[in-house]
């Protein structure tokens, strides 16, 4: 016995040696693997790949760039590696159609006043193609809204499964309301 307990002294450094090394190779392979969210910028694009959108494929990249809708994504590396649509509005959506009609009476407010197209910007869609990319372009999504002049509100307008209530909620936005088809979180856009 007293050999067995002599020998579980001479491995213990051995043990301890060895979780500090793995400690050291995850933490690097963590920090390497989030590299790339520190080098990323937000561009706003000229059109996406529409079949790579998980939530609303259907919607072709004439609609996402129409009456002051945009497309912005997260570019590092010469890639895009997250997509974010959104449309500016004086109303929230229920809908895809109030969505398009919403966007459109805000667009011909506008054109007859200060050219700022709505109050409110409609996240419609979402999407990452690398891990923290959704995370991220929320955020500089949210930074840009906070900068502007004419944008007091940041709504989305999800589809009603349980992935977009996590991310949302995981992100900081309180559920407003749930409607047939869809669901709206609300970001708090507190302006400084």
């Amino acid at each position: 016995m007293k050999e067995i307990f002599k020998n579980s002294k001479k491995f213990k450094p051995r043990i301890k040696a060895r979780i500090r090394k793995n400690r050291q190779i995850l933490g690097k392979n963590i920090d390497n693997f989030f590299d790339w969210i520190k080098g990323a910028e937000l561009v706003e694009l000229k059109e996406c790949s529409t079949n790579e959108d998980p939530v609303r494929p259907e919607l072709d990249n004439v609609f996402r760039r129409s009456y002051g809708r945009k497309i912005y994504g997260v570019k590092y590396g010469g890639e895009i590696h997250a997509v974010m649509c959104f449309a500016y509005t004086n109303k929230i959506p229920k809908n895809v159609v109030e969505l398009d009609k919403f966007s459109h009476d805000a667009f011909l407010q506008s054109a007859q006043r200060d050219q700022k197209v709505g109050k409110i910007a409609i996240a419609y869609t979402v999407w990452s193609k690398k891990r923290g990319g959704g995370k991220l372009i929320v955020k500089e999504v949210f930074k840009k809204i906070k900068k502007s002049n004419h944008l007091n509100r940041l709504v989305t307008l999800s589809p009603l499964t349980d992935m977009a209530t996590k991310f949302h909620t995981k992100n900081g936005a309180k559920l407003l309301q749930i409607n047939e088809t869809t669901q709206n979180f609300e970001y708090q856009v507190e302006k400084k």
